[in-house]
Formats: C-alpha cells, structure tokens, sequence
C-alpha cells in the first residue's frame, strides 16, 4: 500500500513541475541538486545491491527491481515534462528570432510597412499597393 501512496505522490510531484513557471536559477540549483541525489544512489547501489530489496518490502514490492522500475517510470516522466518545457521556450524563441529577422530584412530591403505606418519612399500620391490578401485571393 505505502509504494502506491509514493508512486502517486511522484506522479504528482511530475504534475507540479510540468505546471509551475520555470524559476531560474532555483530550478538550476534543483536539477543539480537532483543530479548528485541520483549519483550518490546509484553508487549506493552498487555498493549496497541488497539494500533495494530491503527498501522494496518496506514499502511493500516484492523485489528490488521491481522498485527501481517504478522508480525509473517516475523519473522518466519527469525527464519527459521537463524536455517538453525546455522543446517549448526554444520553439517561442526560434520563432520571436525569426520574425525579428524577417521584420529587419524587410524594413533593409523597405518592403515593410510597421504599424501602419508606409516607409519613406513608398508608392506616389499617398496610395498604398494593393496585396492579394486585401483582395481576399
């Protein structure tokens, strides 16, 4: 019963960080402090093999492996949200980037209007060229 309760307390815990702003440097400090957490087990484990069965029938799973498995599926969810976060910021940046550089390439070339407002040396007498998007083509 108490692997079930921490199984869904991980899935959980997941949940939050996949919800959460991104922190900065707390969140940083956490992965790192995450990353020696899992170095100094898995060294343990090496050293300690059997100490996973013994944890396995505290929390009531038959073999250590077993634990390791939900474990790993818990981690594994969360590598998981956390890459999807990081996939989404570089998307929003890859895009704001690429609309700067077509908004400056243009204004180079002046083929842009901003704001509504023409570039100097537009077109005669005040008229605006016509697009095939005005015309609904």
């Amino acid at each position: 019963m108490l692997i079930k309760v921490l199984l869904l307390l991980g899935v959980a815990a997941v949940v939050a960080v996949g919800l959460r702003p991104p922190s900065g440097a707390r969140h940083l400090a956490l992965r790192r402090i995450a990353i020696a957490g899992f170095a100094a087990l898995a060294v343990l484990s090496v050293l300690f093999p059997d100490a996973w069965n013994a944890a396995a029938r505290i929390v009531g799973v038959g073999r250590g492996t077993d634990l390791l498995l939900y474990g790993t599926i818990v981690v594994f969810l969360l590598y998981m949200v956390t890459t999807y976060r990081r996939f989404r910021a570089m998307e929003t940046q890859i895009t704001l980037l690429a609309r700067r550089v077509a908004i400056d390439e243009a204004r180079m070339v002046g083929e842009v209007e901003v704001a509504g407002v023409d570039e100097p040396g537009g077109t005669e007498g005040g008229a605006t060229p016509t697009r095939a998007a005005d015309h609904g083509d």
